[in-house]
């Protein structure tokens, strides 16, 4: 499957938090029969990208009341979440990630470095974006991207994998 494109960022008001939110739960529910679990996975990351991340189970976004939910384990994960760029002391990290994560599984690779190195492309320590290691089912740009881009990226994977 080629990568999807995350929707364009735009104005993030409560309401259109609340009707994307909806829509991913419901999507996740038809797709996997439960909730949605989420295994974020930084391979040399600023942090910019976490900040955001962490942003989406704050009491704005709280997540977890639909059914969103980050996990620590790749075992009992759907997403890997990647941020940062592929650095050489973190590919194996990744694949072993990869390779405890069960099936169905998606790959989301967040923010610019992700996608391609980023600001840090070139360097002796990086190898290039997650595409180099894993298969990258979703693509969603930004440095960092906004937790409502993020949570439409997430809807639009869900959306279109849902048979």
């Amino acid at each position: 499957m080629g990568t999807l494109p995350a929707e364009a960022d735009g104005a993030a008001d409560p309401d259109t938090i609340a009707s994307l939110s909806a829509r991913l739960e419901a999507a996740a529910r038809i797709r996997l029969g439960r909730s949605l679990a989420i295994r974020h996975v930084n391979t040399g990351s600023c942090n910019g990208c976490e900040l955001e991340l962490r942003a989406l189970s704050n009491v704005f976004y709280d997540l977890e009341r639909f059914g969103l939910r980050f996990v620590e384990n790749p075992l009992h994960a759907d997403v890997l979440l990647v941020t940062g760029p592929l650095t050489r002391n973190l590919k194996t990290a990744l694949e072993q990630a990869w390779d405890a994560t069960p099936d169905p599984k998606w790959v989301v690779a967040v923010g610019d470095c992700a996608l391609d190195g980023g600001v840090f492309k070139g360097s002796y320590a990086v190898l290039g974006g997650t595409g180099l290691s894993v298969p990258v089912d979703l693509a969603i740009s930004g440095c960092p991207p906004s937790p409502s881009r993020i949570l439409s990226g997430l809807r639009a994977l869900l959306e279109a994998n849902a048979a």
